[in-house]
């Protein structure tokens, strides 16, 4: 999978769902034949994965949202968003 820069345009493909599971009571990515259990800010960030919004702009949203440091949240998002995309569960 290629790498994810600040102007990749990241979206779920068809495959994956982002639901809030009431069973579990958290939110759930839901791909073909798995469920990734989701903490708030994992959910924070793939809420914000439409295909129009830059890494570097869901990065500095978040940023300001949690009044985090820019640099660590880009880094953190890009960690995560990564990792979904090298499964098969994100569009770079």
């Amino acid at each position: 999978m290629p790498a994810l820069t600040a102007d990749s345009r990241p979206a779920l493909p068809r495959h994956a769902k982002l639901r809030f599971d009431t069973a579990r009571d958290g939110w759930v990515l839901l791909g073909p034949e798995r469920v990734l259990m989701l903490d708030e800010i994992a959910a924070a960030v793939l809420r914000r994965c439409d295909g129009q919004a830059t890494l570097s702009a869901i990065a500095g949203a978040l940023a300001e949202e949690y009044r985090a440091d820019p640099a660590e949240v880009t880094a953190d998002v890009t960690a995560l968003l990564q990792d979904l995309a090298d499964r098969g569960m994100l569009l770079p």
